[in-house]
């Protein structure tokens, strides 16, 4: 899997990012085995007119990557809609990880960054074997470092000199509390329709799964890539993190017989899968849902924290929430309707009602002790 970060120049002299991903129909055309005297090629097609490689040597006991070529059209206007350079740019970069010993697969799950000339190259799951001998793909694997574990560095027991066991007492090792998961890092996603964006969505997400033990996971969004369909009722926003977790959302329209229409958030589904051979390990549904409602050309926005419970063991969660599935235009969120969990204006009239209880309160206690303090005076006299 790969995705490509791009800044470029539009129209008005600014700069813009976008990205940039694999469609569906890829060809590797162009690419060649290799071996003692040529070098390994690994060449895709994609889009209109990308095209990624990577080339690879070897010598007597390891194979490496060498030089990393990216090529992106600003022609493709659905990717760079106001270029201000029109064409084919190419960007060559140095394959910066270490050497691979032959006979041996390279894997690595987690992401791993290539950064050069205002772009950046993401890539994650990858799996290749350069050279292979013998035409059977090894069964030893070499992991980047992205997916060593960083262990904590071992220390050794101390040995109490103990004297007598009535004056030694041993003191349990301190516990170190577990940190805590952060906030997730907010995405922004989009969809298309031709040429122009259909569906608009910025938001954090966590999981939170509870089948043999509680676990929370960040969507990554460097890793995240948007899929789904915009309609005129329905959209959907499916987003793929790395091809281990595949959440989706779908919208609806409300009373659309009615002159004024409104959207919603009326199912959610989410699939965990085995990294290793895509297999699913779990997936929960609801379809019951009827949240984040919003008049149909105006956006939905949540900045608080907010559940949704898929089924008793799945929970997600979202921060930073701006979504707008229907109706867009210029490429921009309309006026957003912001959920109540933000709006502050209703504490105003909650404190002034109730300081002014307080004050009610005061005045009626001093009353009745002046009342009383008259009364006694009376029948002093």
């Amino acid at each position: 899997m790969m995705k490509f970060l791009i800044t470029y120049e539009s129209n008005n002299g600014d700069y813009k990012n976008t990205t940039l991903n694999l469609s569906s129909n890829v060809t590797h055309n162009g690419s060649i085995c290799g071996n003692d005297t040529q070098a390994a090629l690994v060449a895709v097609q994609f889009g209109e007119g990308h095209s990624w490689s990577i080339n690879m040597t070897k010598n007597n006991e390891t194979y490496q990557g060498d030089f990393i070529t990216l090529t992106y059209n600003t022609n493709d206007t659905a990717v760079f809609p106001d270029a201000k350079r029109r064409g084919p740019v190419t960007v060559v970069v140095k394959d910066p990880l270490p050497p691979v010993q032959l006979n041996t697969v390279f894997v690595c799950h987690n992401s791993y960054l290539v950064e050069a000339e205002n772009t950046t190259q993401i890539f994650w799951n990858v799996t290749v074997q350069a050279f292979v001998q013998n035409g059977t793909v090894s069964k030893k694997e070499s992991r980047c470092p992205a997916d060593t574990p960083t262990s904590a560095p071992t220390v050794p027991p101390t040995i109490a000199n103990v004297t007598t066991a009535s004056t030694t007492t041993l003191s349990p090792a301190p516990t170190t509390a577990p940190k805590p998961v952060e906030n997730p890092d907010t995405g922004n996603y989009s969809l298309k329709s031709g040429n122009k964006t259909c569906f608009l969505a910025t938001v954090g997400l966590q999981l939170n799964v509870s089948q043999d033990k509680p676990l929370l996971i960040n969507i990554n969004p460097k890793t995240t890539v948007a899929d789904g369909a915009c309609g005129n009722t329905t959209a959907t926003l499916k987003l793929n993190d790395g091809n281990s977790t595949l959440i989706g959302f779908t919208f609806a329209v409300k009373n659309t017989s009615a002159s004024v229409q409104k959207f919603y958030l009326r199912e959610v589904n989410v699939t965990l899968l085995n990294r290793l051979n895509g297999s699913v390990i779990s997936s929960a549904d609801n379809s019951n849902f009827s949240k984040w409602d919003a008049f149909l050309g105006s956006s939905y926005m949540c900045r608080k924290e907010q559940t949704l419970q898929i089924n008793e063991d799945v929970q997600v969660h979202t921060f930073n929430l701006w979504i707008q599935p229907f109706l867009v235009e210029a490429n921009k969120f309309a006026t957003a309707q912001e959920c109540s969990l933000d709006d502050d204006s209703i504490l105003i009239p909650i404190v002034v009602g109730a300081a002014l209880a307080v004050l009610i309160a005061i005045i009626v206690v001093a009353y009745i002790i002046g009342r009383r303090k008259s009364y006694a005076g009376y029948q002093t006299l």
